[in-house]
């Protein structure tokens, strides 16, 4: 049987009609590589944005077929309005997954043997903002088309239904096929007093625009509910989804009330030769720390105030990006703090991973803003050695500490990802990275 997937938080439809480590102190590295949402299969990626009590959600679909069969079922809290669906540039959503993806970053060690040098604070580097009512009633179903619209590529319904019977019924005669399992979750959804905003695309239109790809799709409501609808995406999958949340608060950052909240490790060094495999390595790491959690945690990756980083996987957002996004800068921040130029604006990015089933997963996100304006990033350091004259006594201090550097580099690297510890070791050896047979840790263990 043919499989559709979509935006993985929500419920893809085919529509058959139209269509554990301490982080280092110091940061000041420089950014080699980023483990992007491309590393994992079945990943969605969505931008929230919440301010006060406005919501905009803006979703981008990995969606797997004829786009003809494309359709997509949101649960929302209220009638959209049209005026607040909106279609955002792809390019606009990947610029804030680059800037806030986990990475990889390195160092060179200074000259032991050459006298310290007197070390002034430097400013973080400034990035430059860049500009740029129908109804119809079927009452023997209890479905009612709340509204009917037309935004770019996409046409779109919101219901409201009084039984998933019903609903199932509706969207069944007007084309759409619901996979098996459905109801239970839409009747979840219809005792909340949800609405549910149905989109699907409009190949006539896609073609005028000489495209064949769907862009992210952005919806905007108020309401008092701060969640992410998760159950739907679950339905027609074929296993475990990832979803990265990429949300933009004023408060700082957010969190999960019904479920665990956890951080993946950070500034843990890393032996020289993960900067070739670094994708596989944070592969491994989040696939182990999903089973040490019992698959039921949402991962934080990174919060941040929007106005810098350190270092920098990619420019901050502009501040155009963020107003598309939905994240409006309210009141304007005192210009100056201690002196020294506000960066951050008043909005703060936190991103969440998470990696879902119905099983482990049985409700929504139900989201929260902690207060918390603390910076974090999954941060994984590599620290080049220094290759010239190390015969003072400070040098040989520093050889003797070096070996014990390598060693426990291998031993987090076999922590954080579950390789063989021999297979770590040789290909720290191919790199130049000597690592003693019997690694200290080991000599610890055996006294």
């Amino acid at each position: 049987m043919r499989m559709f997937r979509g935006t993985a938080f929500a419920l893809t439809v085919a529509g058959a009609l139209s269509t554990a480590f301490q982080p280092a102190l110091a940061f000041c590295g420089f950014y080699v590589a980023r483990a992007d949402g491309k590393l994992f299969n079945k990943a969605s990626k969505v931008v929230l944005a919440r301010n006060g009590t406005t919501t905009a959600i803006t979703m981008a679909s990995d969606y797997q077929g004829d786009l003809k069969d494309f359709a997509l079922v949101i649960p929302v809290p209220t009638v959209v309005k049209e005026n607040d669906i909106h279609v955002v540039d792809q390019a606009m959503l990947d610029r804030l997954d680059n800037y806030s993806e986990p990475r990889l970053v390195e160092y060179t060690d200074p000259d032991p043997c050459a006298p310290p040098m007197q070390v002034m604070p430097m400013a973080m580097p400034q990035f430059k903002a860049m500009t740029r009512n129908r109804s119809d009633m079927a009452p023997d179903l209890g479905v009612k088309v709340e509204a009917q619209y037309s935004v770019e590529e996409y046409e779109i319904v919101i219901l409201s239904a009084e039984q998933s019977d019903g609903l199932q019924t509706w969207l069944t005669g007007n084309g759409y096929k619901i996979p098996a399992g459905a109801g239970d979750v839409l009747a979840s959804y219809i005792k909340q007093k949800m609405h549910f905003f149905v989109a699907k695309v409009d190949l006539d239109k896609m073609k005028l625009a000489d495209r064949n790809f769907i862009r992210p799709l952005q919806v905007r409501y108020d309401s008092p509910k701060f969640m992410l609808p998760l159950r739907l995406g679950t339905v027609n999958a074929d296993g475990p989804q990832d979803l990265i949340l990429m949300a933009l608060t004023h408060n700082g950052r957010v969190e999960t009330t019904n479920y665990q909240t956890e951080r993946v490790p950070t500034g843990v060094d890393v032996p020289l030769y993960i900067k070739d495999h670094f994708a596989d390595f944070y592969r491994a790491l989040f696939d182990r720390q999903v089973a040490r959690s019992g698959g039921a945690s949402v991962f934080l990756e990174y919060a941040w105030n929007t106005g810098g980083c350190d270092p920098c996987s990619a420019p901050p957002p502009a501040l155009s990006d963020l107003v598309t996004f939905g994240a409006e800068m309210g009141s304007a921040p005192a210009p100056y703090m201690r002196g020294r130029p506000y960066m951050g604006g008043g909005t703060f990015i936190t991103r969440l991973h998470v990696r879902y089933d119905r099983a482990h997963f049985p409700e929504d996100l139900a989201l929260y803003e902690t207060g918390d304006r603390d910076n974090f990033q999954g941060r994984y350091v590599m620290h080049h050695p220094f290759t010239g004259n190390t015969n003072c006594p400070a040098g040989i201090d520093y050889r003797r500490h070096l070996a014990e550097r390598n060693d426990a580099e291998l031993q987090h690297t076999a922590e954080l990802t579950g390789w063989s510890r021999t297979t770590i070791r040789d290909a720290m050896a191919q790199s130049g990275e000597a690592v003693d047979r019997r690694s200290i840790w080991e000599r610890i263990f055996d006294q």
